[in-house]
């Protein structure tokens, strides 16, 4: 983090809490109690009103008199933006993300323990994928262009250059969106795919990329109507996924489900995830095309 973040973070935080300690600060930013002392001189020097209260409980602090008011959030606000900084903080960790959190959690004199919990796995994919994010949100900042290999799903391997624009995650998948200086045009690449990833100089960001911007995610995938025959113990499956009119009850034990897919093998791995708990009923030809998927699965064990 710059000074100039550090400082404004700093003074922040302490127009909504009382007193904070050097120690505090330290640990928040990661740098000296000898580097908040710094800072704190700095923003005397600015004019800004910051006082030390010695003793055990002591620390810094703001004269009243340059504090805001705080009615601009209600405390349920401020819950609820929690709630959803510490979701996004389980997806991608970063020293901003804690930063923010610290600054929100002081905006409110009471204690916030939310009545909402996201969780999300921890997996270790997810895990090692965020260097790649917190590269690659750089690069979007700074306008890093950015070079790596690809892996379409076919497994061929292509060399990229590319002006990154955007960072999207869409069902727990992180894409990146930008310019291939290859294909001259916007593409969308999956993070799994990218290996490799470097930068790669620099590059002045386009004026035409906001038009363009949902073209690709537009042109992902053709939906077809599904209509499945599924068993009890998936429905709430399906209701968390497409809601509650999407099923129909059958008898006690099965249900009809209405649903929208891509007709693509993504789709097909879903299905198949649930085993003999899910039976197509039509459309025909996207039958013919699962089944021709399950075989080509059966033989890898013939």
């Amino acid at each position: 983090m710059k000074k100039i973040e550090r400082l404004i973070s700093i003074v922040m935080i302490l127009l909504q809490k009382e007193v904070v300690s050097a120690s505090e600060f330290s640990r928040l930013f990661n740098v000296t109690r000898r580097t908040i002392q710094r800072d704190m001189e700095t923003l005397s020097y600015a004019n800004i009103p910051i006082y030390a209260e010695y003793g055990a409980e002591g620390g810094y602090a703001l004269m009243e008199e340059y504090k805001f008011d705080k009615r601009l959030l209600t405390h349920k606000d401020i819950e609820n933006i929690l709630v959803a900084l510490g979701g996004f903080e389980q997806l991608i960790t970063n020293h901003e993300v804690q930063t923010t959190i610290q600054k929100i959690k002081g905006m409110s004199i009471a204690d916030i323990s939310p009545k909402l919990d996201l969780t999300f796995y921890n997996w270790v994919g997810r895990s090692q994928i965020k260097e790649d994010l917190l590269l690659i949100k750089q690069a979007i900042e700074k306008h890093w262009l950015l070079k790596f290999e690809y892996v379409d799903q076919l497994g061929n391997i292509t060399y990229r250059v590319v002006e990154p624009y955007k960072l999207h995650l869409s069902e727990m998948h992180w894409y990146l969106y930008g310019y291939s200086l290859e294909r001259e045009d916007y593409r969308t690449f999956k993070l799994t795919r990218i290996t490799n990833i470097q930068k790669d100089g620099f590059y002045v960001p386009r004026s035409d990329k906001i038009m363009v911007e949902k073209k690709q995610h537009n042109e992902q995938q053709r939906l077809v109507k599904v209509q499945l025959l599924i068993d009890v113990a998936v429905r709430d499956q399906f209701i968390e996924r497409y809601g509650k009119k999407s099923v129909s009850k059958m008898n006690t034990k099965e249900y009809y489900a209405t649903i929208e897919l891509p007709d693509n093998q993504f789709s097909y791995q879903f299905l198949a995830g649930f085993g003999n708990k899910v039976k197509i009923l039509k459309p025909e030809t996207f039958i013919t095309k699962y089944l021709n998927f399950l075989e080509e699965t059966v033989k890898l064990y013939k």
